[in-house]
């Protein structure tokens, strides 16, 4: 997750928080963890330090500490002692000086920490270059005094004023004993694991017995059999790229098969906390497996948790987890990643830790709008030998006849979620562009057509071939619907759902349940072998059982040997061949028509290039004379630049996707479906491939005062008519004879659906809505037909909000914004700011209000309340013209719960 968006919350407009990173600043035998931001402005660039009492999501979450500008007295360098320097996946120690004073960090393992100490030294190299020119940093001044316009920070604050002299302090007590303590780490990177007072990751934090365990293993040194890491480091350059690739073609001649023991669980905790021990559960197997991936579900079910908070409930049942691990091995905590209630952990044993590298971790939600995360994924991704693992846990949508939305939800993880490559040249890693694939979680599919009772009687009789033809999962996967290419083990166990809490008893609450194996635990890749699949009935905590799987996984080793033979041989190939020929390529098409393309619909057709050259080549789709992107805003290619062998080919998605940005122009004509792309070879000729298309106009992008004039839907209205209503200025509409819809008839049609069949509907506006019925949604608006809207009401109230989010001029417009802020907190200057609005601008307003407090009259059945609709809609209906802070989003909210209290009119 972003945590610059926290910072930037608490900076001023003119600032930029460019990157965030997490990381420990280390006093003595101490780790505290910080928030570090590196903060632009006015070309001088600064290291905001901030406290942060949980995963930094807003400004109420981070607190300033220090301040430290990059100038000339500023200097950061790379601290970490030898045996650190060897850990593969360890963390990295830097230390940073301003003037007198010193401050160490230790940045977390991973790409991110690679790019924050690069645009860092970047900053710092650009006042290198020009010594004469000294920075000012008068806009940091304010910080300092603690007199910031917006009162964020409320404590006087000096120049690195806690946290360096802290550290400071302790330096001047070490100095005199700095040479023996250099020695004793030197001899110490001999010996193998070294054992640290230090928590090597923020994950391991508040973890008890932290002797008994190292977070991260060491190997004693650089060695040439840990190719895991040479092979994985970023490579630049065609001939680099022409070595990598002839190594991954001829890997067969370098690699053999070990087989390693992967265990796999997944538990839906419902919110509870850790009541038992989860020793049944993750030591139950004879032998230690080489890995655990655990994964939680439903961690915490507080609407704080809902929100993005923190949960003491992460701690637990980490805590839990490392006492219940096998206790014939010593495991390495490598991982864990949390989102709202899902979190996976990642544990190795400590003999293969030296073997894990390019560790990555990532998260995606798939609640409303696909931004909340109380649904979603949590995925760890990381190198193992030579073979590239990924491990996914998700919950996907509830109820027994949302398996459309699953399959949903499934698609958008896929999608959605990808790790950044160690080379930032290159584009992102999916899920799927891994040797073996990992998924856990509670997928939630259910049993379909059969009752409780004929569930319950086929599990007394142990049935369960039987019952798992009933099985959404194994049918949407046997329709190839989902999990395209994973297998599941077969399943001998009673579902693991549900169950009363603290029994082995069916659900007898009033909604009687269906059981089902909504836990599940599948697996993609080769030479994978399962040794058990099967649920946990001792535990007895949750409405759910917990399930594990022992799969054997045959993991690529490297030959020291035949790599270096194979190594050789490709260069000396390469020295022959470079500079004989020049790169050439075959384009299967020269030219592409997208038709019909439409607002939020993704269209995708193939570009495929074929190697007839003589030589490798590098490809890149570069940039035309004064444009500063490849492509249009609408388009992309995927990949946008890569490598082809001589005789191979690689297939380029060329993609089309219109949102709220770019369909403004595109519905009123201004701009069309019109690009040209320009293919470059490296020391070869460049390719010129045109884009065309036909793009349908919508009402979603379209604004408030164009659709109050069209009476007829918008894909019935000529494209001249609709570049003169965007054009079109306020007096001229009063001059206007025709007299304007008092409110857009695409608004009315979906307020009044959702007024008339969803007022009672528990968890309107937030239960997410299927992205099939958006499309006939929108085709409905747009066209006119049918006459009523299709879908359920989840996805017609998503498609309200889209609208609402897609305006191009929000239902308060600009020029009112700050007019809101100020008037907030009185209802009646609130009412008069509407009262002043633009006609149908004040319509639109009037009437949302008016629907929403009609829900609120059913709030006991729909769920609902006025901080939730605020929190929902204020965002919607009062959108800044720049940058908005935390205090903004607070006024706007304020300013709108007027409005759907009971008083106002």
């Amino acid at each position: 997750m972003d945590q610059s968006v926290a910072i930037q919350e608490t900076l001023e407009r003119e600032e930029n928080c460019k990157i965030a990173v997490q990381c420990d600043v280390l006093f003595d035998d101490i780790a505290e963890s910080r928030l570090l931001g590196l903060v632009e402005s006015a070309e001088e660039h600064a290291i905001f330090i901030y406290t942060h009492r949980r995963m930094a999501i807003t400004a109420d979450d981070v607190s300033l500490e220090d301040v430290i500008p990059i100038c000339l007295d500023f200097a950061v360098v790379e601290v970490s002692s030898p045996e650190e320097l060897a850990v593969v996946g360890g963390d990295t120690r830097v230390r940073v000086s301003y003037q007198e004073e010193e401050l160490e960090l230790r940045l977390p393992f991973g790409s991110h920490s690679r790019l924050f100490l690069g645009e860092v030294n970047r900053a710092w190299s650009d006042v290198c270059k020009s010594p004469a020119q000294v920075p000012k940093f008068e806009w940091i001044n304010k910080y300092h005094k603690g007199t910031r316009g917006q009162g964020v920070v409320k404590q006087a604050l000096t120049p690195l004023s806690t946290t360096l002299n802290k550290l400071s302090q302790h330096r001047k007590t070490e100095k005199s004993s700095d040479k023996k303590g250099t020695s004793e780490r030197e001899k110490g990177s001999n010996s193998g694991t070294q054992k640290s007072r230090l928590p090597s990751s923020p994950e391991s934090q508040g973890i008890s017995s932290r002797e008994d365990r190292d977070d991260l293993v060491r190997s004693s040194s650089h060695t040439p059999s840990n190719k895991a890491q040479i092979l994985a480091m970023p490579q630049f350059g065609l001939r680099d790229n022409l070595i990598r690739c002839e190594l991954l073609k001829n890997e067969d001649l370098y690699t053999y098969l070990e087989d390693f023991s992967f265990f796999l669980g997944t538990y839906n905790v419902n919110g509870q906390p850790p009541k038992e021990s989860l020793s049944p559960w993750l030591s139950h197997t004879p032998n230690p497996p080489d890995m655990y991936c655990v994964g939680f579900q439903e961690l915490d079910l507080s609407k704080e948790a809902f929100f993005f908070n923190d949960t003491p409930k992460e701690m637990e049942w980490t805590k839990a987890v490392t006492e219940a691990l096998h206790p014939d091995a010593k495991y390495a905590l490598v991982k864990l990643v949390r989102l709202v209630g899902i979190m996976l952990i990642f544990y190795v044993k400590k003999e293969h830790a030296e073997f894990i590298s390019d560790v990555e971790a990532e998260t995606v939600g798939t609640g409303i709008m696909g931004r909340m995360g109380n649904k979603g994924a949590v995925a760890i991704r990381f190198r193992f030998h030579n073979s590239d693992i990924c491990v996914v846990n998700s919950h996907l949508a509830a109820h027994i006849e949302e398996y459309e939305r699953r399959n949903q939800d499934y698609k958008d993880i896929c999608s959605r979620l990808q790790f950044r490559p160690l080379d930032f040249t290159q584009p992102p890693l999916t899920i799927m562009k891994h040797d073996v694939i990992l998924w856990i979680g509670d997928l939630n599919y259910r049993i379909s057509d059969l009752d409780a009772d004929n569930v319950k009687e086929l599990i007394s009789k142990k049935e369960f071939e039987t019952l798992h033809s009933y099985d959404q999962l194994k049918r949407q996967i046997d329709e190839e619907a989902v999990f395209v290419g994973f297998v599941e083990g077969e399943i001998d166990f009673q579902p693991t759902y549900k169950y009363d809490t603290g029994s082995d008893l069916w659900d007898t609450s009033e909604k009687c349940r269906v059981p089902a194996w909504c836990d599940r635990i599948l697996w993609r890749g080769k030479n994978i072998k399962q040794q058990h699949y099967q649920s946990h009935m001792a535990l007895k905590t949750s409405d759910h059982k917990p399930v594990s799987s022992l799969l054997v996984a045959g993991i690529k080793r490297i030959n020291t040997e035949a790599y270096k033979k194979t190594f050789e041989e490709i260069v000396r190939n390469i020295d022959k061949m470079e500079n004989e020929c020049i790169p050439s390529v075959t384009l299967a098409k020269q030219e592409f028509h997208f038709k019909d393309v439409k607002y939020m619909q993704h269209q995708a057709a193939t570009l495929s290039l074929f190697n007839d050259g003589q030589v490798p080549c590098q490809f890149e789709f570069i940039q035309k004379p004064n444009e500063s992107t490849y492509c249009k805003p609408w388009l992309t290619a995927n990949p946008p630049k890569g490598f082809i062998a001589q005789g191979g080919s690689v297939e380029i998605e060329l993609e089309v996707f219109v949102n709220r940005s770019t369909a403004p122009d595109l519905n009123s004509g201004k701009e069309q479906i019109e690009d040209i792309l320009v293919l470059h070879l490296e020391r070869g000729k460049d390719y010129f491939i045109p884009v065309t298309g036909n793009y349908l106009p919508s009402c979603y992008g379209t604004s408030i005062h164009s659709l109050c004039h069209m009476r007829e839907p918008i894909q019935d209205m000529p494209q001249e008519t609709l570049r003169k209503l965007v054009e079109m200025s306020v007096k001229e509409n009063a001059a206007n004879t025709e007299k304007p819809l008092d409110i857009p008839k695409e608004l009315w049609m979906m307020v009044d659906h959702l007024f008339r069949n969803a007022i009672k509907q528990e968890d309107i506006f937030q239960q997410p809505g299927l992205r099939s019925e958006f499309a006939d949604i929108r085709d409905c608006l747009d066209t006119g037909m049918p006459d009523s809207l299709p879908g359920s009401n989840h996805s017609v109230a998503e498609a309200l909000l889209l609208f609402l989010d897609a305006l191009p001029e929000p239902v308060v417009p600009f020029s009112f914004y700050q007019q809101c802020l100020e008037s907030c907190s009185n209802a009646s200057q609130c009412e008069k700011t509407i009262s002043m609005l633009p006609q149908c601008h004040q319509n639109v307003f009037n009437y949302l209000a008016a629907f929403l407090r009609e829900l609120l009259k059913n709030s006991a059945v729909n769920r609902l309340d006025v901080n939730i609709l605020a929190t929902i809609f204020a965002s919607l209906l009062l959108r800044s013209p720049t940058k908005q802070d935390l205090a903004e989003k607070r006024k706007t909210q304020e300013f709108f719960q007027h409005f759907l209290t009971q008083g106002s009119t």
